[in-house]
This record gives structure tokens, C-alpha cells and sequence, in this order.
């Protein structure tokens, strides 16, 4: 299995995993033109990565400033993912990054989180 690494461009987010540190992180603002299209390899990559080593932990960090309603959905789709892993027994981490000063990025992980059963953190950071 190979790590996922995604580069950014002014649409969608950096996206890169290190399967040695059990971690998949997501960095920047995320509209893409067909945000599904744009998710699915990490969709696939997180199923694969519990199928390779159903034991070990995986925490993934968003560090996301501004996303649209699709990648909202997206977001949604991946958490479900990890949420029934998680009911499987899997150790899963999200910790939602969100500059100090951005109220916006707080409520948007808030909600994101108010309905999924996984444990998450929400961060505040100096500046994203």
C-alpha cells in the first residue's frame, strides 16, 4: 500500500497520508469542480488502509479554511467511513484545525461532528 499524496491548487487541498504514522491530513480550501470524483481515491485509500492492518490507528487532521456544500458532503461520506470502522473496533482520532480568529471554521467542524461517533478534537491554531 502506498501512501495517498495529493498536491493543493487554489480549489482543492493538499491531501497526504503517512501509513508509518497511522495519518492522513487534508490542508487548504476545498470547492472542486466534482468534489466525489476529487474524494474517491481517499475513500479508497482509508477502506484499504483497514483492510491492510485491521489493528493499527489512523488520525486524520483537517486543516481546512473554506469548503463548499459538496465537499461538505464528502466530508460527511469520509466521517461515515471512519464512524463504522470505528464501530468495528478501529482506533480513530479527527482533530478539526481552525484558526483562532475564524468562528466560520469552528461551527462548520462542530456540525460536521454533531451527528458522527468518532472521537474528534476541535484546535485552535494560530493561522491556517
Amino acid at each position: 500500500m502506498k501512501n495517498i499524496a495529493i498536491e493543493g491548487t487554489k480549489y482543492t487541498p493538499e491531501i497526504k497520508s503517512d501509513i508509518q504514522k497511522g495519518e492522513i491530513k487534508f490542508y487548504g480550501s476545498s470547492y472542486p469542480e466534482n468534489a466525489n470524483e476529487f474524494y474517491q481515491p481517499v475513500y479508497d485509500w482509508v477502506d484499504k488502509y483497514f483492510e491492510q492492518d485491521g489493528n493499527k490507528a489512523l488520525t486524520v487532521n483537517f486543516f481546512i479554511y473554506y469548503f463548499n456544500t459538496s465537499t461538505s458532503k464528502c466530508f460527511m461520506n469520509l466521517l461515515e467511513i471512519l464512524e463504522n470502522n470505528h464501530k468495528k473496533g478501529k482506533k480513530i482520532t479527527v482533530n478539526w484545525h481552525y484558526s483562532e480568529d475564524d468562528e466560520d471554521s469552528l461551527d462548520s467542524g462542530e456540525k460536521l461532528f454533531m451527528e458522527i461517533d468518532v472521537d474528534f478534537k476541535l484546535i485552535p491554531v494560530n493561522k491556517i
